[in-house]
């Protein structure tokens, strides 16, 4: 495994991940842990120490490892390579995590990668046209021969979270984008959606990145800017999940609160109160939109290796799930009670375990409606959304009349 320090350019071996059974131990290197620069990938998982380490009791993998793996769409497509013969390595049945791992793009979310080597680093990137990459993206996800030549072309970009299709970008000047691409099935104009809501989301002061839609091959593409690396003299910055800050894997994720995560931020963030603040708001922004998929892998923090050195990232994948009138619930429960309905007057109840009172949540619950309400139209219209599209997200997903109920 290695590493990115804060402020390298290039990456150091860190140490070596080995399968134990169905356990991940990890093991510093000594050439690590003798630099005077070195820091701890996360330290409540992997402290500076020589000797192996174990996951943390009841995890197969560190999070913070596991973090830098392939989700969803990325896994599916190291799978397809492994079952096309494409691949160095071959496991019986689904691809093993050190084979995701390998397998994945260096190019990573993070400043982590994956090498089989413990002295030469071999980037495993590559650099195809958007063009190609939406085209051969498409073709996978709606189940369409891919163009020859595109299968390695498309592994650009599965070490990105998530279970929808998406590719990585690079662009001169700049830290690079994701791009997030729309397919044939979509029951909604999702990017175009997320693109309208991640613009919404900035007007409200909440901190995103920058964002840009886009029509490429007749499909509507989402580029989402980088948070994860410098604009200048590319570096990259070191990131854990929410899943990984509440010691949970995907499994035990169903069981991550927002009191739980706001107990890590006052205890261990930088800045506590700011960033309970961002994160109230946010959890308000979702329930205005309906993003019922703000699960604890779609929040995350900066690492920098100090002991209380970690930072909320910007928001990422806000996008409006689909909804049956009164029927919705934030993946992450908003109380310690219980997933409950997701209500306004409910965010205003959490407000004290975000150090908020309630006066203090309830101006930031009604801006956030007014403005949207002001400037839904025009954004979505901005982002290329037809206006019969922008009707039927009107209050459907956007605003629904059930986020009222009961209100404060």
């Amino acid at each position: 495994m290695w590493v990115w320090l804060p402020g390298a350019a290039e990456a150091v071996v860190a140490g070596v991940i080995a399968r134990d059974g169905e356990r991940y131990v990890f093991g510093y290197a000594r050439s690590y842990l003798e630099r005077s620069e070195a820091a701890s990938l996360y330290e409540p998982e992997l402290p500076l120490r020589p000797g192996p380490i174990d996951p943390p009791a009841g995890l197969p993998v560190a999070g913070c490892l596991r973090d830098a793996g392939p989700d969803g769409w990325g896994q599916q497509l190291v799978w397809h390579a492994m079952s096309a013969g494409r691949t160095r390595w071959a496991d019986d049945g689904e691809p093993s995590l050190l084979t995701l791992l390998l397998e994945s793009d260096s190019d990573r979310i993070g400043a982590l990668d994956f090498q089989d080597s413990p002295t030469e680093y071999v980037e495993r990137t590559s650099s195809p046209t958007l063009d190609q990459l939406v085209d051969a993206a498409g073709a996978f996800a709606e189940g369409r021969p891919i163009a020859p030549g595109l299968d390695a072309a498309l592994l650009h970009g599965t070490s990105v979270g998530g279970a929808r299709p998406k590719v990585l970008v690079a662009a001169p000047d700049r830290p690079g984008w994701i791009a997030k691409l729309s397919v044939s099935t979509d029951p909604y104009p999702v990017v175009g959606a997320e693109g309208a809501c991640m613009r919404l989301a900035g007007e409200l002061g909440l901190d995103v990145p920058p964002t840009a839609t886009t029509t490429v091959l007749g499909r509507q593409v989402l580029l989402v800017e980088r948070f994860d690396r410098t604009a200048r003299r590319p570096q990259r910055r070191a990131m854990v999940s929410a899943l990984t800050l509440l010691g949970l894997d995907e499994v035990s994720g169903r069981y991550a609160t927002y009191p739980d995560f706001a107990e890590v931020v006052r205890a261990r963030f930088d800045h506590p109160d700011e960033t309970l603040r961002e994160l109230f708001g946010r959890l308000v922004f979702n329930v205005c939109i309906s993003n019922t998929d703000d699960h604890a892998r779609n929040h995350a923090a900066f690492w920098d290796g100090r002991r209380r050195g970690l930072s909320l990232t910007p928001a990422y994948d806000l996008c409006p799930q689909l909804r049956s009138g009164d029927t919705a619930a934030q993946a992450m429960a908003i109380t310690a009670d219980g997933r409950r309905a997701s209500r306004l007057g409910l965010c205003v109840e959490a407000a004290p375990i975000f150090h908020l009172d309630r006066r203090s949540a309830e101006e930031i619950v009604d801006r956030q409606v007014s403005v949207i309400a002001e400037r839904w139209a025009g954004i979505a219209a901005e982002v290329g959304l037809s206006e019969g599209e922008s009707d039927a997200l009107w209050g459907r997903q956007i605003l629904n009349p059930a986020i009222h109920y009961h209100d404060y």
